[in-house]
């Protein structure tokens, strides 16, 4: 048998655990280009796939059992609200008066049952935005 190279272990478990995410953005506004899609890529959790369109990302994380699901997905979502519209002040413009950028909703879904290169796959395939269509 060989061996996997996506096997994590932590201190007592050994794991390979994925989940795909999506975020909306509130009210569904259309504000991202790719140059914001690109910033995203940056956060410290073990990204394994990102993508997304104008109004909302896709992401395959790669993530410990000890973290539970919610608590990953307040945690990316509060960091890359605070960074984006601190990095993109034209961003802070479509919230000023709920001052969120994520929709308080969220997909999040096991892929340990699909093979993930379909994931990556589908991920991979979805249309960047060149520009942001701002109505």
């Amino acid at each position: 048998m060989g061996i996997d190279e996506n096997i994590r272990t932590g201190r007592h478990c050994v794991f390979r655990m994925h989940v795909h995410l999506v975020f909306v953005t509130k009210y569904r506004h259309k504000v991202f280009a790719d140059r914001h899609l690109t910033r995203c890529e940056d956060f410290e959790a073990e990204l394994v796939e990102f993508n997304g369109g104008n109004n909302h990302v896709h992401l395959l994380v790669n993530f410990p059992p000890k973290v539970a699901v919610s608590k990953l997905v307040n945690s990316l979502k509060g960091v890359s609200s605070r960074r984006l519209r601190q990095e993109f002040p034209d961003l802070v413009r479509h919230y000023w008066r709920a001052q969120r950028l994520w929709s308080g909703s969220y997909f999040a879904g096991s892929v340990g049952g699909a093979p993930l290169s379909s994931v990556k796959q589908y991920i991979e395939q979805q249309n960047r935005p060149l520009r942001p269509d701002l109505r």
